[in-house]
């Protein structure tokens, strides 16, 4: 029998790989056979949970947690990569719809600007609208903008960097060392918009058509420079000039922010994006919260840092709290994507809300659940006078009766 270690010295894997698979997000474990070397790049890469089966060679057992998303893992020696595709329990739309909340302030996401049309998995609805915002984005031309840019010249132009041309010509005149501000397309803007379509178009699953449009986008951004693999993402803000830009680089920010790692030891690549739903529902509950109380006279703070302990050394990051005019902190409240269990929910959660609630000063305190068999609970701690709310909602459900459900959370903060 051959082991996972002779394996490993044996070079890279030329065998055929399956084509892929497909999880559920915390599903049940699916086993498969699979190349030590994508097993462990997949582990590595906290794409899955990964484990060898040790009754099993070439075996693997891959199981989805919070993560969503597509990734392929691209083997030396082999055509094709593998391809492991997470599918959210959520709807598409409703997804979208928390994404949302997660990244635009302005309300942009939640007007129906980003459709997702009939598509039915993440893939192609992410690319069908991408495609459709870059397309709005760019139907009057390609942003322009100042980019300073510094070369070895000919021809003095603006302004000669004096230091650099000492240190470099050592007196020669020239080539000279200049720097300048150019008016260009190949902006910030514009490179991100590049390089979200460059890697919508690397990933299998995209429509037909979908992909053609994403080729007409990218021939519209043929002078825009893509940012390489491993390089920072620049840096864009919103202003009044790329107005039209915004919802587009914002889906575009969630396809790059989400990306997995691209390399991987041996040769190995991974090449993709994963969303955590974890995080999208933390920031859609909080930042809906944070909405719903506006113009109720108190102040809301998102992962405001407190402490447990009177020598300030146990840090505490409560996901909201809410302070009154005074700036008393009245409110605190936890986001947690979980649905309720027969057992019921995990008492920790209520541990944690009872320390923050001591910390705080507060008497009560409220959890928020992705799912539960109730709408509301509440739990009297013995001896310390202080009430634990959890609340439950319901994801399949339309926006309006999520948003209804976030304000009724809302009024029981007010009125504790």
């Amino acid at each position: 029998m051959t082991t996972a270690a002779e394996r490993s010295r044996q070079g890279p894997v030329t065998a055929e790989l399956p084509a892929g698979v497909e999880l559920v997000e915390y599903g049940t474990a699916v086993g498969l056979a699979l190349p030590d070397g994508v097993g462990r790049a997949l582990a590595a890469g906290d794409v899955v949970d990964a484990a060898p089966d040790p009754y099993a060679p070439d075996r693997w057992s891959l199981r989805a947690g919070s993560k969503v998303g597509a990734v392929n893992v691209t083997v030396p020696g082999t055509r094709e990569p593998f391809t492991v595709r997470v599918v959210p329990k959520v709807p598409i739309a409703r997804l979208f719809f928390l994404l949302g909340y997660s990244l635009d302030a302005d309300g942009i996401w939640r007007e129906g600007e980003v459709d997702v049309a009939e598509h039915r998995e993440l893939v192609p609805a992410l690319a069908h609208a991408l495609e459709r915002q870059t397309d709005r984005a760019l139907r009057q031309g390609l942003l322009q903008g100042y980019r300073t840019t510094e070369e070895s010249s000919l021809v003095v132009r603006s302004r000669i960097r004096e230091a650099d041309q000492i240190r470099h010509r050592f007196g020669v005149m020239q080539p000279v060392e200049v720097t300048y501000d150019e008016f260009t397309t190949d902006i910030a803007e514009n490179q991100i918009l590049r390089t979200a379509v460059e890697r919508l178009l690397r990933l299998p699953g995209v429509p037909r058509d979908v992909r053609r449009r994403l080729l007409h986008q990218r021939a519209r951004l043929a002078d825009v420079t893509p940012v390489a693999r491993g390089q920072r993402m620049p840096c864009w803000q919103p202003t009044r000039l790329n107005t039209r830009y915004h919802s587009a680089l914002r889906l575009a920010q969630v396809l790059l922010n989400g990306a997995s790692a691209e390399h991987a030891p041996g040769g190995l690549r991974i090449d993709g994006f994963l969303f955590d739903m974890n995080q999208l529902f933390e920031d859609f509950v909080t930042v809906a919260l944070r909405e719903a109380l506006r113009g109720s006279g108190r102040v809301a703070k998102l992962q405001d840092s407190h402490h447990l302990d009177e020598a300030s050394a146990i840090r505490m990051r409560p996901d909201f709290v809410l302070y009154g005019p005074d700036g008393v902190p009245c409110a605190v409240a936890d986001a947690k994507y979980k649905a309720e269990r027969r057992g019921g929910y995990p008492d920790a959660d209520l541990y944690q809300m009872l320390a923050y609630c001591t910390a705080l000063g507060l008497e009560e305190g409220h959890l928020v659940y992705a799912k539960g068999n109730a709408s509301h609970a509440a739990h009297r701690v013995r001896h310390a006078g202080i009430v634990i709310h959890q609340h439950a909602l319901d994801l399949d459900q339309e926006p309006t009766g999520l948003l209804a459900d976030i304000a009724q959370v809302a009024s029981r903060m007010v009125a504790g």
